[in-house]
């Protein structure tokens, strides 16, 4: 029997379930049958919260965005110089990933992208302000003569953007082998140290 929470308490409890879920079977195979009997509820309940699958998993993707968007908000308060914004930046999106590991796999899911447009839109979004976190740091890092002018701040951004996706892909595929963040931002420091002048 389940305990009777608030609709509110409720949708966040089926929301950290799907992220679970989504680790441990794939988001792609994931039924709103598994997320019931991980809830204790009725497949039908699941739907009074979440009319559609896709509004369920639009949830999902507006708590990501939620997390990541306080994470960096955080990482940036702490840091002093955009040398140390920046590591701190990458340092905050790759502990997010270790610390919601479903997050790769929902970002890349082909399905939930071509099934429900506005998933995508939100993790386009997200991105979006990622990249442009990045980019200010790195304009700074430049006006301030530590980084390359002659390589456009977009274009470093999006090499370190391409950095964290790299290294969460092979940590998911290495069965997670390896401190997610040290790597990370061992590599970070690799390239950083390319793009000095």
């Amino acid at each position: 029997m389940s305990i009777r929470l608030n609709a509110k308490t409720r949708k966040a409890q089926i929301v950290r379930e799907v992220l679970q879920l989504a680790d441990e079977i794939g988001p792609d195979r994931l039924s709103t049958n598994d997320v019931a009997r991980a809830v204790g509820l009725s497949q039908p309940a699941i739907f009074r919260h979440f009319p559609t699958k896709g509004e369920m998993w639009l949830a999902v993707a507006e708590e990501i965005a939620l997390q990541l968007t306080a994470a960096w908000r955080q990482a940036e308060a702490g840091a002093a110089t955009p040398e140390a914004r920046l590591r701190a930046l990458i340092g905050a999106q790759l502990a997010q990933i270790a610390q919601t590991p479903a997050m790769p796999s929902i970002l890349f899911s082909r399905e939930l992208q071509v099934d429900n447009p506005a998933l995508r839109a939100v993790f386009i979004r997200v991105l979006g302000e990622f990249q442009a976190r990045l980019v200010a740091a790195i304009q700074e890092r430049q006006a301030g003569g530590s980084a390359r002018q002659d390589i456009a701040a977009e274009d470093i951004a999006m090499l370190l953007t391409s950095l964290v996706q790299g290294v969460a892909i092979r940590w998911t595929l290495g069965a997670r082998g390896f401190a997610l963040v040290d790597e990370g931002l061992r590599l970070f420091d690799v390239q950083i140290a390319l793009l000095e002048p």
